[in-house]
């Protein structure tokens, strides 16, 4: 497969693969769409997909996947959709898999100024996630639900005005929801959920005139529910 040098689309979408990804793909220099999702794929995620600088859409999810995140991959500044998610508990005869990814989010993520979907859900990521995704102005989802996430949630990440929905719900992130993410004008849907985040939540985001679902709870929060969240419908 490597030898296909022109090939530009390649889908391998539910065919019950298993093994490894192969890192002879990076051959394929070429290829803009790479759909590998659900199937029984295990190792690693190969650094060499790096070196595919004309990929716009990677789509690897729910797979048997461990290892960390390549921070080569922060070089596919062509790069439109990065899913990575965990869909997969059980297989068709019951038996649990639990491998999933570990380690951090690589900040070098900061430099796929092209994103617009951001999916690691589902994982065992740890540390803190990334200020440099406050970069990506052209983000439209962020989903990091279910790790193992903790600190405080950038403020850079108040810059993302095109971002649609914010969804860190099921991990560890800790301290106060920055204010700064009220400027998030498009925002329709903001997910915190069973976190240990504290202090007020901010007044500010019934003023945003897009959300419509917002999920806070199960953290450790103090005062009022702020009247102004009335206004979201």
């Amino acid at each position: 497969m490597g030898r296909l040098s022109n090939l530009r689309y390649l889908s391998l979408r539910r065919g019950k693969f298993t093994g490894e990804i192969p890192a002879r793909l990076d051959n394929l220099r070429n290829l803009e769409f790479l759909y590998l999702a659900s199937n029984r794929l295990t190792g690693n995620i190969p650094p060499e997909l790096g070196r595919l600088s004309n990929l716009k859409r990677l789509d690897i999810s729910s797979n048997y996947l461990v290892g960390s995140i390549p921070p080569e991959l922060g070089k596919l500044v062509n790069l439109h959709e990065l899913d990575v998610a965990f869909g997969i508990t059980k297989d068709k005869e019951g038996e649990d898999h639990s491998r999933r990814l570990t380690g951090r989010i690589p900040s070098e993520l900061g430099n796929l100024s092209q994103l617009k979907k951001f999916n690691v859900s589902y994982h065992e990521l740890s540390g803190s996630l990334p200020p440099e995704l406050g970069r990506l102005r052209n983000l439209e989802i962020i989903r990091a639900c279910g790790n193992q996430l903790t600190g405080r949630i950038p403020v850079e990440l108040g810059r993302l005005r095109n971002l649609e929905e914010l969804s860190l719900c099921h991990n560890q992130l800790t301290g106060e929801i920055p204010v700064e993410l009220a400027r998030m004008s498009k925002l329709s849907e903001l997910l915190m959920h069973n976190n240990k985040l504290t202090g007020e939540v901010p007044s500010e985001l019934g003023d945003m005139p897009n959300l419509r679902r917002v999920w806070l709870g199960e953290n450790q929060f103090n005062g009022p529910v702020p009247v102004e969240l009335q206004r979201v419908r």
